[in-house]
């Protein structure tokens, strides 16, 4: 939606691949999800804070890490989205990639919530930095600070930027999308209520 003058964040996205509604709700009819009562985002928030803070260098020599950049902001204009990157890492090979801290465990599955966001990190560093972006890194801090990487496709970009389109489509179109295909997330939904 090249015409679009929204922006979305990151959160945005996580926020739609949860739900679609979700993003119809708190944009369309400015409903609130009060997630601060969540108790895994609060602590997910304060493991973001405190490894900000403390940050050690474990293991980034492994990763071929040359240099790196903590809590950065990008944004896209080409793509209507903006977000803060736990850390952008520099690879010897003269590449870029997304670390992102998750307060989780790795139950060997990478979900699609955490693929996209370090999909849409790795299209905003590779415009705001010029650099080529292949790959992206999570650390899970409920698994020993356990590092994953996960190879980056030019079909995940395009489904990357398929999914902002979706959302944008929503927002200024008013749209009415499908709720999610898995029943299991309704059951303590925020907009159970009003959903139908």
């Amino acid at each position: 939606m090249a015409d679009s003058e929204t922006i979305i964040t990151i959160s945005d996205v996580l926020e739609y691949l949860f739900c679609p509604r979700f993003i119809y709700f708190m944009h369309c009819l400015d409903i609130p999800q009060h997630e601060e009562a969540r108790f895994k985002v609060m602590k997910g928030r304060e493991v973001h804070e405190k490894k900000l803070i403390t940050n050690p260098d474990y293991l980034r020599k492994k990763l071929g890490v040359v240099k790196k950049e903590m809590n950065v902001f990008v944004a896209s204009k080409q793509h209507h989205i903006k977000g803060i990157v736990d850390e952008v890492l520099i690879l010897d090979d003269g590449t870029a990639a997304p670390f992102e801290y998750k307060y989780a465990e790795f139950k060997d599955t990478i979900f699609q919530t955490y693929k996209y966001q370090l999909v849409l990190h790795a299209i905003m560093i590779r415009e705001n930095y010029n650099l080529d972006v292949n790959r992206a890194f999570i650390c899970f801090t409920r698994s020993n600070n356990h590092i994953e990487k996960i190879d980056l496709t030019t079909r995940d970009f395009e489904k990357g930027v398929e999914i902002v389109n979706e959302i944008l489509e929503i927002i200024d179109k008013g749209f009415y999308p499908t709720k999610s295909k898995y029943k299991s997330k309704c059951i303590d939904c925020c907009y159970g209520t009003i959903c139908t």
